[in-house]
């Protein structure tokens, strides 16, 4: 009971009252009735009256000092527009540095200027937009304090120039575009600058060098003349037409030709609560999941891609840990046509957001699968100045349910819940974190009706960081429309870092890291633990080296193919330990030609052993093409049945930009252990501000022999039409 004493008192009690860092930065913003025209040049008259945000303090390579890097910035504002002007001096000659054109760029390997704002200034959630020194745009929704989600997408115009003194963007970002609460003046805000030829990441405000500068700890103050303009009614309608072909040719199919037509619509219910609608969502056009070699016991986590998911995602998606998931958007549709929902999401005012969710998808004869409605409902509760309680419901029943056929209903329950709560600490420095949660899970039996919770405590400064982490989930927790791909077991983890700054050298900081995860059943023996010896190097070139040795221990849970290639398995409570050691190591940013190269040597389950390794190798013609390729090779040596083998996994990718509204990405993926070959190629047209036409081949073969699995082909029409 001492160390949870001393647990809860610290996630507790740590000082979570104080004025905000950089309240001292404040930028006037005055209202123009001059006409601005985004053209990248600013010589329009309404600049000429506006504060200049300059100055700027450097965050990279170290953050004591002013930049070296000269940026102004101005804003104004209309009844329709917030309008940005930025100016990028550089003192170093040479050329840009761009990865391409295409929308939401890579931070680190683009020249660029990102602006993250908070309007209801509570230094948690927001959003952001910027550019790149080429003009691809970057928007994304901000939650966690300084998280940022680029899968959000909005209605704004910018437009970029250069010369060999400067690169200047401009940017029109309509009211409705956004989310802010009525009648206030002042609202977060702050603007980040990389600069490659300098190596020099840069910010309006003072950040310390280890927090990002999204940190919305460490925004100033936008201060409006008067408030700024109400949106207004916000109504827009989303509707798309879509024609495609495809055979399953492996299942020896005849060629299947479908016409689609359906939409979303988005509704201000407030100007900071939005209503979503989509009927007969479609999701041809999302970016196919990258393959993976899979030696894990466990199922593996594949991210969420589809749009109407995204908006506010952190409000359904990030409660509990990255393996305690209550809820993942990927389990609803998972093969099964989704008939439409709805969803309302936003701030309700400065201390609360909302969000609340209902899906319907169809049933499925064949199978016997009823219809599933999924009903998701989150609160989040502001408390002290940055931290919050979290309120989650989450509800999965089936429709039309079979009342006799007793094998479909043990196949398929007739309901799953979570209900659950959580508290994030946040300091005002952002120096500790930390969070804790219970969730309680409801089922027609006794397997269902569990619970699970846990909690940690992190501190990250300049040169010290540390966590402490420990979670339980019990055997009968389950969440159907969650991620929590292991059960009943008990976690102790955490790790512990320092950093050392050489006054001179290539080397920028360097220092190790001791990590450590045990796992223990719910009678508390040892099933599972990982001990890692880490040391990291980040160069001035912003390269970077690590290095780890690792002690591991394995009792396994069930039976289980080392190989993952159907060759045998070893029976459930079988004991193994081995060491390993490796490397990560990522190039320099700068160069047209970037790769990484990380291995692993060591041993393997009875006694083997397993070398793993991969390589992303890339070149890029600035700025229209981009090219990378993926190598992963693991070799498994072990006694008989397995004995040897080895395999690799291939990816080649080509991103064509012909503009910053035309994207032409094509994905190769060779899987030598799940035997598949897979082709992707994706056309995208933004003829209009976030409408797009879509065309999208894909292709599956197997490897050996080389026939096809099954093809497809679709063509996709989006306009966003507004009020």
């Amino acid at each position: 009971m001492g160390f949870w004493a001393a647990f809860l008192f610290l996630l507790v009690c740590l000082p979570l009252h104080a004025q905000k860092k950089n309240e001292a930065f404040r930028l006037h913003i005055k209202k123009t009735n001059v006409p601005i025209k985004i053209d990248g040049v600013g010589d329009d008259s309404a600049w000429e009256a506006t504060e200049v945000a300059k100055d700027f303090y450097m965050v990279l390579p170290m953050d004591t000092d002013k930049a070296n890097e000269k940026t102004e910035i101005r804003m104004t504002y209309d009844d329709k527009n917030l309008y940005l002007l930025a100016t990028f001096y550089h003192s170093k000659k040479g050329p840009y540095f761009v990865e391409s054109l295409r929308r939401d760029f890579s931070f680190g390997k683009n020249d660029n200027f990102l602006m993250f704002i908070d309007p209801f200034n509570n230094q948690t959630s927001g959003f952001s937009f910027g550019s790149n020194a080429f003009g691809a745009q970057w928007d994304g929704t901000m939650f966690n304090g300084g998280n940022v989600d680029l899968n959000w997408d909005s209605k704004w115009i910018s437009e970029v120039t250069r010369d060999d003194e400067k690169w200047v963007f401009e940017m029109a970002l309509p009211f409705k575009s956004i989310r802010y609460e009525s009648g206030v003046t002042e609202w977060g805000i702050n603007f980040s600058r990389l600069d490659l030829k300098s190596t020099e990441k840069s910010s309006w405000t003072p950040i310390p060098r280890q927090f990002p500068t999204a940190s919305l700890a460490y925004t100033g103050t936008l201060v409006w003349d008067a408030p700024p303009p109400a949106p207004g009614v916000n109504f827009s309608v989303i509707p798309y037409v879509l024609g495609s072909v495809s055979r399953d040719l492996e299942n020896n199919a005849d060629t299947d030709y479908e016409t689609k037509i359906g939409g979303d619509v988005k509704f201000s219910l407030t100007s900071s609560l939005n209503l979503d609608l989509t009927v007969n969502p479609d999701f041809s056009q999302v970016e196919v999941d990258r393959q993976v070699t899979n030696l894990d016991r466990f199922e593996l986590f594949f991210p969420e891609r589809r749009q109407f998911f995204l908006e506010n995602a952190d409000l359904f998606a990030n409660f509990g840990y990255a393996t305690i998931r209550p809820f993942f958007s990927r389990r609803i549709g998972l093969g099964v046509p989704i008939q439409g929902g709805a969803r309302v999401s936003g701030n309700l005012n400065k201390k609360w957001r909302m969000g609340l969710m209902d899906m319907q998808t169809s049933s499925i004869d064949d199978t016997g699968l009823p219809g599933q409605n999924f009903g998701v409902l989150s609160l989040q509760r502001k408390v002290f100045s940055r931290s919050n309680i979290n309120l989650m419901f989450v509800n999965k029943e089936s429709t039309n349910y079979p009342t006799e056929n007793d094998s479909l209903r043990s196949l398929y329950p007739r309901f799953n819940r979570n209900v659950g709560m959580e508290y994030n600490l946040a300091s005002p420095n952002n120096l500790w974190t930390g969070k804790a949660f219970f969730l309680k899970s409801f089922a027609p039996s006794q397997i269902g009706n569990g619970v699970t919770q846990g909690a940690h405590l992190e501190y990250f400064s300049r040169r010290w960081n540390w966590r402490v982490q420990e979670e339980w989930v019990g055997e009968d927790y389950t969440a159907e429309v969650g991620y929590v791909p292991r059960r009943g077991y008990v976690s102790l983890s955490g790790y512990f870092g320092h950093l050392m700054f050489p006054k001179r050298g290539k080397i920028l900081s360097h220092g190790p890291k001791l990590r450590s995860t045990y796992f223990f059943n719910e009678s508390f023996i040892t099933t599972d633990y990982l001990n890692l010896l880490e040391y990291g190097f980040d160069f001035i070139d912003r390269s970077n080296l690590k290095l780890f040795v690792g002690d591991e221990f394995v009792r396994l849970l069930s039976d289980f193919d080392p190989t993952r290639l159907g060759i045998a398995d070893l029976p459930a409570g079988t004991e193994n330990r081995w060491q390993a050691f490796g490397w990560e190591y990522t190039s320099k940013p700068q160069s047209l030609y970037t790769y990484t190269f990380n291995g692993r040597i060591g041993g393997y389950y009875e006694n083997g052993t397993r070398t793993s390794l991969t390589t992303e190798i890339g070149y890029r013609f600035q700025p229209y093409v981009s090219l990378i390729a993926n190598l992963n090779y693991n070799h498994i040596a072990m006694p008989s049945p397995w004995n040897t083998n080895q395999f690799w996994l291939i990816g080649a990718g080509a991103d064509i930009t012909f503009t910053n509204k035309i994207f032409f990405a094509n994905l190769f993926q060779y899987n030598e252990q799940t035997k598949n070959l897979n082709v992707n190629s994706r056309f995208q047209w933004r003829y209009s501000p976030a409408s797009d036409l879509f065309l999208v081949y894909t292709n599956n073969y197997f490897i050996a022999p080389l026939e096809g699995r099954n093809w497809g082909l679709t063509l996709k029409l989006t306009y966003w039409f507004n009020k």
